[in-house]
């Protein structure tokens, strides 16, 4: 496969070293890493990890050489971008951090729209849930960075994401910088930061690669069995396809490796300018990749665009990694995802599933809501939601009187259909006690409890059975999906490294949430235990307070 143009992105951006924190800085503890790298790949499944493992040549085979948890879960059921990355460095689930979805409703709102995003503060004046301004106002916990820069405030926090809501779920509210993609290019919601130089040489560069179209990829002899096309409408076919686009297709950019480089390139590149962990006090780099779940959005996870996608993000990793070796910092790194992903139902069936199937557009709350109304003298639609499965709100317009009747057969009528597994009622959800012990082992309703929070969640959870794609009608960019809570969603990688590091390889089940106490008893940062759902991982080789 030939090197993507962007790979060299970070060469062109990088800047000399600007002042380090060694003005009133000390280690919190002596052998601590100067640098920590939380990297989070969106919509790595363990499933792909596994796959693909055998085949990394690069950054994640060295990672993998670390301390690899193959087992690791986002445990909760809400497996979307923005609570799985207010996981990953909070050691708190969805249900007690607050981020239950990408959006809720909040029909109580003061603003015309009553749909509210996780990364964004609804009382700015005019705002929209799509014209928004960015914030981590709905984080109700601190990150690794937002403890850190608390007791050492010589240490620097600095986010790099792909997406907003990703680099202000890992970032918090304290951060030095916070960059991701907006338009096509990176900006920021920090007023006071200033612009560094890597960010407009950086974003300089991206339009100059954007501007020249992109010839189709070589496929290495690994992803030619892959190339086995899915005609899923009139105009939309995956599963052959090599990420060839036109000049000045950002879609068609973010949709592929070269995505990825651009955000590693930036990470790199402000390390470099901002002299990441060159002082004495340990800073915090976290960076969020995109185009894996873009790439399986688009085509589903099985096809030739994964493939190429699996092996370019293994060699970007390795030259994100060499940089930083090339720096002579003494750096930590953890890799872990929000989430994993479905591959498309045409292709799964292929595979030996034949229960794969797309959902029934019938199931969608406002389709399902008009067919209730009826039954208690309603009309028009009498629920909310955003697509079929997942929240569902009983409508504000619905009498108070009405409202158990409206839950109830909702509930009744959801149950029956064969493609829903359950519908669980706000009641139900809130009687199961937060769960704890083996996570493989949780019930559904658990799973549901973990990212339920009663005042931001819905009035009843609808939960599609296993391998059934809420996307009933694929589109240009949306073929498949995640968000169920089943294991292909659930489970994710957690890959620790760092030099000397012994090697670590464990089938043990562990939760994303055990990663932010992790790291922070390797760098010496006190976490009251009682402020937090994870737990510390002694297996990484680190001292876990007793």
């Amino acid at each position: 496969m030939r090197k993507l143009g962007i790979a060299f992105l970070a060469g062109l951006v990088a800047c000399s070293p600007s002042s380090t924190n060694a003005q009133d800085a000390r280690p919190l503890r002596p052998d601590a890493p100067r640098l920590i790298v939380a990297i989070s790949v969106d919509q790595l499944s363990a499933d792909l990890f596994d796959e693909y493992r055998p085949h990394f040549t690069g950054g994640l085979k060295r990672l993998a050489a670390g301390t690899a948890y193959r087992n690791g879960y986002q445990s909760h059921a809400a497996t979307e971008t923005c609570p799985g990355h207010s996981t990953l460095l909070t050691g708190k689930r969805p249900a007690t951090n607050g981020i239950v979805a990408n959006t809720w409703l909040d029909q109580n709102a003061p603003r015309t729209d009553k749909t509210i995003y996780c990364a964004e503060d609804e009382k700015v004046s005019g705002s929209t849930s799509r014209a928004y301004t960015v914030s981590p106002a709905h984080l109700n916990a601190q990150t690794l960075g937002d403890r850190l820069k608390a007791v050492s405030p010589a240490s620097r926090n600095v986010a790099v994401g792909g997406k907003d809501r990703s680099a202000v779920m890992m970032g918090g509210r304290n951060v030095d910088q916070r960059w991701y993609r907006q338009g096509n290019g990176f900006a920021t919601d920090l007023k006071d930061a200033g612009v560094p130089r890597s960010v407009t040489l950086t974003n300089q560069a991206v339009a100059a690669v954007l501007g020249q179209p992109r010839p189709a990829l070589e496929p290495p002899a690994l992803c030619a069995p892959k190339a086995r096309e899915y005609v899923l409408s009139p105009s939309l076919t995956v599963g052959n396809g090599r990420m060839d686009r036109a000049a000045g297709d950002f879609s068609g950019f973010t949709r592929s490796p070269e995505f990825d480089g651009a955000t590693l390139a930036l990470a790199a590149a402000l390390a470099q300018e901002m002299a990441l962990g060159r002082g004495q006090a340990t800073d915090v780099l976290s960076i969020s990749l995109a185009a894996t779940d873009y790439v399986g959005h688009a085509y589903g996870s099985g096809g030739m665009e994964m493939c190429l996608q699996m092996l370019a993000l293994d060699r970007e990793l390795g030259d994100f990694l060499a940089q930083l070796d090339r720096s002579g910092v003494d750096y930590a790194v953890v890799l872990s995802a929000d989430h994993g992903g479905m591959d498309i139902p045409e292709r799964l069936r292929d595979k030996g599933i034949v229960g794969a199937a797309r959902a029934d557009a019938g199931l969608e709350p406002g389709e399902f809501g008009k067919l209730l109304a009826p039954q208690i003298g309603q009309s028009g639609n009498i629920l909310r939601g955003f697509g079929i499965g997942g929240d569902i709100w009983v409508d504000q317009s619905v009498p108070a009187a009405q409202r158990p009747a409206v839950l109830r057969a909702a509930k009744e009528r959801y149950a029956a259909h064969p493609q829903v597994y359950a519908a669980f009622t706000r009641d139900e959800i809130m009687a199961v006690p937060m769960p704890a012990g083996p996570v493989d082992k949780w019930t559904v309703i658990q799973r549901v409890r973990a990212s339920f929070d009663p005042t931001r969640s819905g009035d009843l959870i609808v939960v599609l059975k296993q391998y059934i794609s809420p996307i009933a009608a694929p589109s240009s960019g949306y073929a498949a999906t995640h968000g169920s809570p089943w294991d292909y969603d659930r489970r994710v990688p957690i890959l620790f490294w760092r030099k000397g590091s012994r090697p670590v390889a464990s089938d043990q089940p562990v939760e994303t949430i055990d990663i932010m106490p992790t790291l922070a008893a390797m760098i010496g940062l006190a976490v009251q235990p009682d402020s937090i759902d994870g737990k510390c991982l002694p297996a990484v080789g680190v001292a876990c307070p007793r």
